[in-house]
């Protein structure tokens, strides 16, 4: 793959050469938008196997609201407002 075509892979992804290999990654905030299994766990001093339960019923949840889900991985914002209450109403500033 040449650079010009990781540029057509889109926003993203960045190209590095180590030597002959040649690296794209990923370069956007994709990866702090979803929260694993590891963090949860710490974030809730449980379990990794709780966690994953965890995870699983909040998934559950955005399925039956018509979303897409990834297995072993929640939303970073859905997560906090189902632990901490931390939904941030639109239109409206913090006073």
């Amino acid at each position: 793959m040449s650079e010009d075509n990781a540029a057509e892979a889109g926003a993203g992804t960045e190209f590095r050469e180590n030597g002959a290999t040649r690296f794209y990654e990923r370069t956007d905030s994709m990866e702090n938008k979803f929260i694993r299994v590891d963090e949860v766990a710490q974030e809730l001093s449980v379990s990794k196997p709780y966690a994953y339960k965890l995870i699983k019923k909040l998934n559950d949840e955005l399925k039956e609201k018509g979303f897409i889900t990834i297995a072993g991985r929640i939303n970073r914002q859905y997560f906090q407002e189902r632990f901490y209450g931390a939904r941030q109403e639109r239109g409206k500033e913090e006073m």
